[in-house]
C-alpha cells in the first residue's frame, strides 16, 4: 500500500505499476489534474455499490459489502490514471465509504507458487535497502521522486490456512513524506492475487483490519482455488521471499536491483493525499 500524509493536500507522489522494464517514457505520469477536473472524472465512474458480488475477471469474486463500492477493470483504469498512475488493464478496485480506504487487486498469472519456504524479513529488509540506489535511479528515469526504506511497518507473515501473505513496509519520500506500502498477496492455482491498500497513515492500523475483515468475502473461482492445484500444473520460478520482494520481477536479472525492486515495481498506487482521499468519500456516498 502506498500511504500518504493527509495533512499534505494533494501529494504528488507516484509509484510505477508493473515491471520497470516493460514500460517506456510514454507511460510518464501525467501532470496532476484540478480537483474539480478530477471529481467531475470521478462521478462519471461506473461504481458498483454493495451490497453486492464484485467481479475480479475471470478468477475471483469479492463480496462488496453495504459502505463499499467496487470499480471493474475498465474504470480501474481511469481511476489509476486519476491517481497520478500509469493507466493499467486487469485492475480491479474497492472502495470503503464511511473509512475512506481503498484498495486495488490484479491477478498475477506466475503459476503455482511452493508455500513451503521460511521468510527472514531481516534478510529480506537489508535486501530492499540495498536496492535503494539502483531503483531510484530507475524512478528518475521516469521523473519520479526518490524513495528510501526506512523499516517493516508489518514483517512479512504468511497464514498457511489462509493462503494470504502479507506486510507492510516503511518508505520515506521526497521531502521526507513517510509512506507505507501494504501488501496483500493471495494465492491460487494458477498465481498470486495481488491487493495494495491506501490508507490514512493515522487510521492506517484500523483500515488494515477492516480490510482483512472484508477479504473474508474474497474467492477464488472455482478450479482457482490453491488447494486444487493438479499435476502437471505449471509451477512459479519463484517462492513466498521472491513475493516480497517483486515476484517476477524479483527473479528478472541476478543484480541486487533486479531482487528488490518490488517495493515499487509491482503493484503500486498513488495517493493524492487528503484532497482526493476526502473525494473518494463524497463521491461514494452518492446514491
Amino acid at each position: 500500500m502506498i500511504l500518504h500524509r493527509l495533512a499534505r493536500a494533494a501529494i504528488a507522489c507516484a509509484v510505477i505499476l508493473g515491471v520497470v522494464a516493460a514500460l517506456s517514457p510514454a507511460l510518464a505520469v501525467p501532470p496532476p489534474r484540478s480537483e474539480e477536473e478530477v471529481k467531475r472524472e470521478m462521478a462519471g465512474l461506473a461504481w458498483q455499490r454493495g451490497p453486492a458480488d464484485g467481479r475480479i475477471g475471470t478468477v475471483a469474486t469479492l463480496k462488496i459489502e453495504e459502505g463499499k463500492a467496487f470499480l471493474d477493470g475498465p474504470n480501474t483504469r481511469r481511476f489509476l490514471e486519476l491517481n497520478g498512475n500509469p493507466p493499467r488493464d486487469n485492475r480491479y478496485t474497492l472502495v470503503a465509504m464511511e473509512s475512506g480506504w481503498f484498495a486495488v487487486f490484479f491477478f498475477e498469472d506466475a503459476g503455482y507458487v511452493k508455500d513451503d519456504e521460511k521468510l527472514d524479513a531481516d534478510a529480506l529488509l537489508a535486501s530492499m535497502k540495498q536496492s535503494d540506489g539502483p531503483a531510484n535511479e530507475e524512478r528518475k528515469r521516469f521523473g519520479m521522486s526518490a524513495i528510501h526504506t526506512v523499516g517493516w511497518h508489518v514483517p512479512p507473515h504468511y497464514d498457511l490456512a489462509s493462503k494470504r501473505l502479507e506486510w507492510g513496509i516503511r518508505l520515506r519520500g521526497e521531502g521526507d513524506v513517510p509512506i507505507v506500502n501494504y501488501t496483500i498477496r493471495l494465492l491460487g492455482r494458477r498465481g498470486v492475487m495481488h491487493a495494495t491498500l491506501v490508507s490514512d497513515p493515522e487510521r492506517l492500523d484500523r483500515d488494515i483490519a477492516e480490510f482483512r475483515t472484508t477479504l473474508g468475502g474474497y474467492d477464488f473461482a472455482s478450479g482457482e482455488r490453491y488447494a486444487e492445484f493438479r499435476a502437471g500444473d505449471r509451477i512459479a520460478e519463484y517462492g513466498l521471499a521472491a513475493l516480497v520482494l517483486g515476484g517476477a520481477a524479483a527473479v528478472a536479472t541476478k543484480s541486487g536491483f533486479g531482487k528488490a525492486i518490488g517495493k515499487f515495481v509491482v503493484v503500486g498506487v498513488a495517493a493524492l493525499g487528503s484532497a482526493a482521499l476526502a473525494l473518494y468519500r463524497r463521491l461514494t456516498r452518492r446514491s
